[in-house]
Order: structure tokens, then sequence, then C-alpha cells
């Protein structure tokens, strides 16, 4: 039997379905005895926009580890790395919430409003920090042990026997050893000095003899630390043998499932000597593999170069009845998308939303997010992430698709945001009109055309072609890209679906595009035509504005004309455009065509005809002055304050005109 599983050594592996479970045979793997490969615990990270952002959510849906608010910065990366690692403000997070008693129910929800998830390095890295605060420590170690117990391991232990032995908690010192004793735990050789030069300070010699008795009689040589060293060494020396499997029996090891966790994660460089260690300890009978230790093997095979394998413990890992852990799901996606393995990080996606652990909302958006900054926008994968996710009960929301347009932006591939946005609509989400607005004032003003009338009739063909905010967009956007055309006919169009009611803005915008671009006549045109087809009523401002620049681009006649067209929606006349300009280089005729049109009745009050007088004098066009008067009829050329400005004017005596009214 031996002979023939040496040379099934060698046997080449096809990679089954994702998911399709194959009995397990350790006789399959193939070992080399010096695979060079990458380190599958390398962390990954998000680069984004704005660099002070620095996603770092669960992405489980465990108990510290729900749905993700979508208002957190994840949301706001454009980056293709990963961003699944942990924050340096989980440790003072975690230090105030045990820095004084609280019922177990209340830390879960604090740790849950924080988006703190505890796992066994964040653990370790707590337990570090809070040397100094031996009651803190004491409190997080037992809430951890009593209520995720398989985050500590060895390590951990020994962190808090360090805490308690330099802090001169003496009695709990010993009381932690005797746990660890039955564990199969040792006192690490760092612990055992920071303590005995604790008990030798305090006078403690009866604890400093016993503690270097527990060294005598073997602790650190028999400590789960020297034992998984002295397997790995044993496992990495040589091709697997008869011999390699003697030579671990005979160690004399009682294994358990953190001994082999520890074993496999030391052997993580060699993936193919792990697995068939892994296999072999069942096989020989040295341990039944539980949720642990296939967790702690599919973190080795997370990698490209044993993704079949990886797939073939998943699936026989399920069928027996465990599932994949938080950390695991974290660490093998990671490598996934690191790598740029988008359809196996989304076949994990899939496995992980099968299980009972589902990943969260941010996992979600996370892979969006991937796919879209991807070298190619694969829809089949985006479109298969939206429906596992619409398919176990979840809603899309604005800041997951804001997310995936902020990666796509990215990449220089917004144009292509009408495919995920359709994408996502289909998977039920319902976007606001206020996002909509941005990817339409995007597109627009982006200049992309094609992409632009897609929304459009996409828009439409929704039921969202309703909101003239995302029409004033659409015109906005094309303003700003210099299409005043197409800002133009946006805007008709806007007139058509929704009618002149809500169009002011939008109107405004068009105008103030045609005044920059000296093109008052054509707006005036666009306003004319507006007004008297479509009933549009322009706001006051834009009024003021178009006659402000007509009287500079030569429009005075289309200039007189909007002030009747002012008139008749009830705003004021707008004089002061119009006595600058006819007491400069108007004529008399001009004068009285500005204040005919100011009234249907009669002339304008006398305020306003000594208003243009003293214009023309403070202008020096005394001759224009008397032309204009000898235009005006007989109540104006005899009015007292009339007579009194030019007597004045021409005698030299009158001061300095007033300012001329607006």
């Amino acid at each position: 039997m031996r002979q023939q599983w040496r040379l099934l050594l060698l046997r080449p592996h096809r990679r089954p379905p994702p998911h399709e479970f194959i009995k397990p045979s350790y006789s399959q793997v193939n070992s080399q005895p010096n695979l060079h490969s990458r380190s599958f615990f390398t962390s990954f990270h998000t680069d984004t926009l704005d660099p002070k952002l620095s996603p770092s959510l669960p992405i489980f849906n465990s108990r510290f580890a729900k749905s993700i608010n979508p208002r957190n910065p994840l949301s706001r990366s454009l980056s293709s790395e990963p961003a699944l690692e942990l924050k340096d403000s989980d440790h003072g997070v975690i230090a105030d919430i045990f820095a004084s008693p609280r019922g177990s129910d209340q830390i879960r929800k604090e740790l849950e409003s924080n988006n703190v998830v505890i796992s066994h390095e964040l653990v370790l890295k707590v337990l570090k920090s809070l040397e100094s605060s031996p009651d803190v420590a004491r409190r997080f170690f037992d809430w951890v042990l009593s209520c995720e117990g398989e985050r500590l391991s060895s390590k951990s232990y020994n962190s808090m026997l360090s805490i308690l032995g330099v802090n001169g908690f003496v009695n709990e010192f010993w009381d932690l050893v005797d746990v660890m004793k039955k564990k199969g735990y040792g006192v690490s050789k760092w612990v055992q000095d920071k303590a005995l030069e604790k008990f030798e300070k305090d006078g403690l010699d009866g604890d400093a003899e016993k503690l270097r008795a527990l060294f005598a009689s073997g602790s650190t040589d028999n400590s789960p630390d020297k034992i998984c060293s002295r397997v790995c060494k044993i496992v990495r020396n040589e091709v697997w043998s008869d011999d390699i499997e003697r030579q671990i029996r005979n160690l004399s090891v009682a294994y358990s499932s953190d001994m082999v966790k520890m074993v496999l994660e030391n052997l993580s460089i060699e993936p193919a000597k792990a697995l068939i260690f892994f296999r072999w300890m069942e096989e020989s009978g040295l341990l039944k593999h539980d949720q642990q230790t296939y967790n702690a093997m599919a973190k080795v095979l997370g990698r490209e170069d044993c993704i079949d394998r990886f797939w073939k413990v998943a699936d026989e890992m399920r069928s027996n009845g465990y599932e994949l852990e938080q950390e695991t799901y974290v660490k093998v996606l990671g490598q996934f998308c690191k790598r740029k393995m988008m359809k196996d990080s989304v076949d994990l996606y899939e496995f992980a939303m099968a299980g009972s652990n589902k990943a969260s909302v941010h996992c979600c958006t996370f892979l969006l997010r991937k796919i879209a900054g991807g070298k190619q926008l694969d829809m089949g994968l985006f479109s298969r992430v939206v429906r596992i996710f619409a398919d176990n009960g979840n809603v899309l929301t604005d800041s997951m698709l804001n997310a995936v347009l902020k990666s796509l932006n990215g990449v220089g591939r917004y144009g292509e945001c009408n495919k995920v946005f359709k994408a996502m609509e289909e998977g039920g989400l319902v976007a606001s009109g206020g996002l909509q607005s941005r990817i339409a004032f995007r597109l627009s003003s982006a200049g992309k055309k094609g992409a632009t009338s897609e929304f459009i009739s996409n828009m439409e063909a929704s039921g969202h072609s309703s909101d003239y905010k995302i029409w004033s967009s659409l015109i906005e956007g094309h303003c700003v890209a210099g299409a005043l055309d197409k800002a133009s006919d946006c805007f008709q169009k806007m007139l058509e679906k929704e009618g002149a009611a809500s169009a002011g803005y939008a109107f405004d915008l068009l105008v103030n595009a045609y005044c920059r671009k000296n093109r008052a006549v054509d707006a005036y045109k666009l306003l004319n035509d507006s007004v008297n087809e479509r009933h549009l009523k322009p706001w006051h401002t834009t009024y003021k504005l178009l006659i402000s620049k007509l009287m500079v681009q030569g429009g005075f006649k289309d200039a007189l004309n909007i002030l009747g067209i002012m008139k008749n929606h009830g705003f004021p006349p707008f004089i002061y455009p119009f006595v600058e300009y006819v007491s400069k280089s108007g004529t008399g005729d001009d004068a009285l065509a500005f204040l005919k049109a100011m009234t249907s009745k009669r002339f304008p009050s006398t305020t306003v005809i000594l208003n243009v007088f003293e214009a023309y004098f403070k202008a020096g066009r005394h001759s224009e002055a008397q032309n204009f008067l000898s235009k005006c009829p007989g109540y104006i050329r005899n009015h007292a304050d009339v007579l009194d400005l030019f007597y004045s004017a021409k005698s030299g005596e009158r001061g300095a005109p007033s300012a001329v009214a607006a």
C-alpha cells in the first residue's frame, strides 16, 4: 500500500467544479520537497481616492459582524486591492469597552456598533497593548474565553500569563498555568523570564523556584511551540515516506486540533506537504479533523497554485458538517483578489453565502468593486454576485452602487456605468434621484454621448423620467462640456416629459452657459420660444442676466422685448442696463423705446425719466438729452423737476447727479 501511495503522490489533478464533493484521499496529494511559493498569509489592503480612508470592516455576519453602515467609507475606494485588515483603532475601542465591568450582551452590542470582529490576531494585539492594564486584560480574556474560545491559542494564554506575572497577580498566574497544562500548553521562555524577574524583585522566592522547577520538568521542551517545531522540521526535511510517519509517531504526542492547526500554519509555505500531513493525521487515527483543522488547511490551500485542492477540502469540510470560518474567508478572499482570481473569489462568496456564516453586505460591495475595477469588466461575474446577494434576502443600496461607480471611475471606465446600473436594478436596486442625478451629470459632462443617450433611454424605460432633477443634471453636464446644442435638445425633451413647472433651474443653467459663450441672442430665442410655446416662466434672475448680456452683445431690441415678457410674468422691470446703454451710446429714439417698453398705458414715473436725463448729463451728452426731451409728452417737458434739472445742467450750478436707481 505504501509503495502505491508514493506513486500516487505524483498524480496530476483536474479541478472539480466548485463545491463538487469528492471523497478525500491523502494519497492523491502531489508532494514536492522544495516547493517554492509565496506565503499565503500576506495581508492585503485597499487603495482609495482619499488616502485618509482605510476601510477595514468585518465581512461576515457573525455575532460581531453584521450589516455594515453604508456611510462608512469603504464604499469610497477606487482601488482594485482588498481592504479587510485590522484597524489600529480596534485596540482602543476594545480597551474602552472592557475598561469597566459590563454584561456579555452589552459587550456584543458595543463591538458590533464599532465594527470590531474578534480574531486570533486581534486578541494577541489587544493583550499586548494591555500589559499595564491587568484588570482590563483579565475582563477581555475571560470574555473571549467564554464567548469566542476558539480565538485563543497557546500564544494567547502565554500573553495573558505574562500580564498576570509582571503585574503581581501570583495566585491568578498559577491558576492559569494549571489551565494551560490541562490544554497541553507550555509556558514560553519569554514569559518565564519576565515572571521570574518580577517574582525575584518582589522577594517571592518560593514562586520563583516553583517556576524554575516547572521548566526543569520539561515545560519548555514539551510546549506546543516546541512540538510544532519538531513536527514541521521532520515534514520539511524529506519527501513524505514511511520513515517520516515513523518519526512523527515516535514523538509520542497527543495531537489536538490546536496542535494540528499550528503545524499547518507553519507549513503554509509548502502547501503540498501540509496537505499530506493533514490527510495522514486522520488516516493514521491520530486525530479526527474538525472545523478548526479544516479551516486551517483551507487557509494554507487558498492560493492560485493549489486551487483544486482548496475546493476539494472546502467541499469535504461542508459535507462533514463544518463551516468556513470568518478568518479563513478573509484570508482566502484576500489572496484570491490579490492574484486577480475573480472567478474563484465569486465562487468563494457563493460558497460562504450558502453556509450558515453569511458574508456581509460589505463583502458584496467589495467584490462588486473588485470586478468593476478589474482589467476588464466581467458582467457575468458582476451579475452573479448581485444575484447571490439578492437571493439571500439582501437589498442593494445607493451606497453600494456609488462604491462601484467610484471603482469604474478609478480605472477610467465610467462610461460603462449603465451596465452595472442595469444589473443592479435587475437585482432589486431602486436608486435615488440624487444618485441618478450625479450619474447623469458625470456622463454628460464627460462628453460620453453614447452612454448618456443610453442612460436617458434606460431612465425613461424604468419610469424615472419624472424626476426633473435628473434632467437638470444632464443639462448642467452638457453645459459644462460646452455642448450647448445637446443641452438645448435635452431641455426640450425635459419640457416634453415634465412640463415647464419645474424647469426654471435647468433653464437658468442653460441661459448662463449661452451667455458665457457670448450667445445671448441665441439664449433669447430659446427663451422666447419656450415662453410662447411651452409656457415656461423663467426666474427673475434669469431675466436680469439675459438682459444684461444682451445689452453688452448688441441685443438692445431683444432686451426690450424681454421687458414685456417680464411684465407679463409679474416681475418688476430691470431698468439699470437700459439707462446705462441709452445714456452712453443710445439715441433719443432708443430712450423713448425703452420707456415705452416699460408700460403699456403711459410713460413711466417721473423718477425714472429724471434718472435717464441725469445719466445723459453725467455722460456729457447734453444734446442727446435735449433730443430725448423733445420727443417726450408735453407733461414731461413742462414738469418742474425736469425743467430744474435742465436749467441746473445748463448753468453748471447743479452738483454731481445722484446714482441711477436699479
